[in-house]
């Protein structure tokens, strides 16, 4: 493609509104324009690249036996209701009326529609199992979009759906996915973690989460570097904690001290020459009306998730500046474990550690030291709530936890029967018993991950696209000039260019009119693997420059067998 034909223009300013790179790279080299806030147009080069990653995507599905169709954007509000996903997507979602006011929405997934159409398509066990797949458009009313394609409002999505008789038989179909997210990212060149996760709004038991290793991922997740072992923060574990039981007969009993205006962890254990971990945080909840407290050394932070599952079923709710000022009997930042009003306290099994604790008083700008576990305040519920920090040990093999950011490009689901029974989808098995079937969802964020991708592969002067994905082979440059070469090098630069295509090797040529600075400046940014410079030097040597992006390598290449290296 010629650039003087094609629809690109570079921009030499980042975008006021770009707070990553990979925003303000791909609104700078002309794969994408902002049309709305989270809602961009994708320019030919753009495009070109999201089809890049389509296709791996296309290709891995295929493999696997999962057959593609296309499902409505605008799907019935009816089926959401049958869900009740209506209600839990709220006003995430785009609702519309038709001129006969029956409700729409724009899809954000499409967990109901696939499913309403699979019960009007399959009723046998002879038809199971079926694995179905989508390349589409999503839509989702973020409350604010941000980091240009990370947290978009409208976003390409593969999302896939299996249908099977029995959770044994999913597993099968949950293992393949698992195993074609693997090449699909590592083809992308991306460095990812699968991850265990939180299902959310989709909903199932199991769940793996995607992610690419990128410092602008909006989530963090742990893993281990000498294992396979890896997890969303919500679900992390690390080492169990050893049980340290101590000799109180011979230890300090507890000490009230003043601790003027200092609420906060760090204040106190700088006062009292103590390091923060032997401070009791004391983390105040409320567990269907009755006051709760979890209790973390004072160098972390309470897992709210984990909080949750612990006192489970009964519902967690955080208490905020209102619930302290309905009870001033509860000072914020001086609370201790053995407070009165206090029904039920979790802790993390490192509380009961071999050595007292400095915790809150009860009374304002007051603490207690020498404070025991088991001695001078009980434990009612233990279990893993603290958060996990890097260096912490391996659950499976005890080695050094790291704890970093990511970006969510793909998630796999054991979602079971909870669309198929919503959405009447059964099956009759081999006795004439109707059963629901049992689903698991697959997904892939493929704009989502075109950004992710630039985040890994760029530097300060563009982007470096891995060859797999980007939207040329090669970027052709011709230095023609205004000297006496100048015929000979557009010549020799013409010749080049058909001699690559028709060999195959996709190009875009810089003939423009345009400076050597100007044009190398672009091909850096626009950033194509292999860069091919024609130039009089050059040519009155009989060479023809290459340069690979990603490495900043130069050589030569006789002007006769550029094709053959190249290709």
């Amino acid at each position: 493609m010629r650039m003087t034909k094609f629809l690109v223009r570079t921009l030499r300013d980042d975008p006021a509104d770009a707070d990553v790179d990979s925003h303000r790279l791909l609104v700078r080299a002309g794969y994408i324009r902002k049309v709305a806030a989270g809602v961009y147009s994708w320019l030919p080069l753009g495009q070109r690249v999201l089809r890049k990653v389509e296709q791996i995507v296309r290709d891995e599905m295929d493999a696997t036996g999962a057959q593609e169709l296309t499902l409505p954007i605008a799907q019935p509000l009816e089926l959401w209701e049958k869900s009740g996903r209506d209600k839990t997507y709220g006003p995430l979602m785009f609702r519309l009326e038709d001129r006969k006011e029956t409700g729409f929405c724009l899809a954000p997934t499409a967990e109901e529609v696939i499913t309403s159409t699979v019960a009007n398509e399959l009723s046998s066990y002879r038809d199971l199992p079926m694995n179905l797949y989508q390349i589409n458009w999503k839509y989702r009313d973020e409350l604010r979009p941000r980091f240009g394609l990370l947290r978009a409002r409208e976003f390409l999505m593969k999302d896939a759906y299996s249908f099977h008789t029995d959770v044994e038989d999913l597993r099968v179909t949950y293992k393949e996915m698992y195993d074609a997210y693997h090449k699909i990212f590592t083809r992308c060149g991306l460095t990812f973690r699968p991850v265990e996760g939180e299902a959310g709004e989709i909903g199932g038991d199991i769940n793996h989460e995607f992610m690419a290793v990128a410092a602008v991922g909006e989530d963090d997740f742990v893993w281990c570097k000498s294992c396979d072992y890896a997890a969303n923060v919500e679900v992390a574990k690390r080492q169990p904690a050893q049980a340290m039981p101590s000799e109180n007969e011979s230890q300090q009993q507890p000490t009230r001290v003043h601790t003027p205006d200092m609420p906060g962890i760090a204040a106190v254990a700088q006062h009292l020459g103590e390091s923060e971990d032997v401070l009791l945080k004391s983390f105040a909840f409320d567990a269907d009306g009755e006051m709760g407290l979890a209790l973390v050394p004072g160098d972390r932070e309470v897992n709210e998730f984990a909080l949750a599952r612990a006192i489970a079923p009964k519902k967690l709710r955080v208490f905020d500046d209102n619930d302290f000022a309905a009870h001033p009997e509860l000072p914020k930042g001086y609370i201790g474990p053995h407070h009165p009003s206090v029904a039920v306290v979790v802790a993390d099994p490192s509380i009961r550690a071999d050595h007292p604790w400095v915790t809150g008083a009860n009374e304002v700008d007051h603490h207690i030291t020498d404070m025991w576990c088991d001695r001078d305040f009980t434990v009612g519920i233990w279990a893993d709530i603290a958060s996990i920090q890097s260096g912490d040990e391996c659950p499976q093999c005890g080695k050094a936890l790291s704890v970093d950011r990511g970006i969510e490009v793909g998630q796999v689901f054991e979602i079971g029967t909870k669309y198929s029974t919503a959405l009447g989808a059964t099956f009759v098995d081999a006795d004439g018993v109707s059963h629901p079937m049992v689903m698991g969802c697959y997904g892939v964020g493929i704009s989502r991950t075109v950004a992710a991708i630039t985040e890994e592969h760029h530097d300060d002067k563009g982007i470096a696209w891995p060859a797999s994905v980007a939207p040329f082979d090669v970027h052709l440059v011709a230095l023609a000039g205004k000297g006496a070469a100048a015929e000979e090098v557009r010549t020799a630069a013409d010749a080049l260019y058909r001699d690559l295509r028709a060999h195959g090797i996709d190009v875009l040529y810089d003939d423009r009119d345009a400076s050597p600075g100007v044009k190398f400046a672009d091909a850096d940014l626009i950033g194509i693997p292999v860069q091919l410079t024609v130039g009089a030097k050059g040519l009155a040597r009989g060479v023809v420059e290459r340069k690979l992006r990603a490495s900043g390598e130069r050589d030569d290449i006789a002007a006769d067998g550029v094709v053959a290296a190249i290709r």
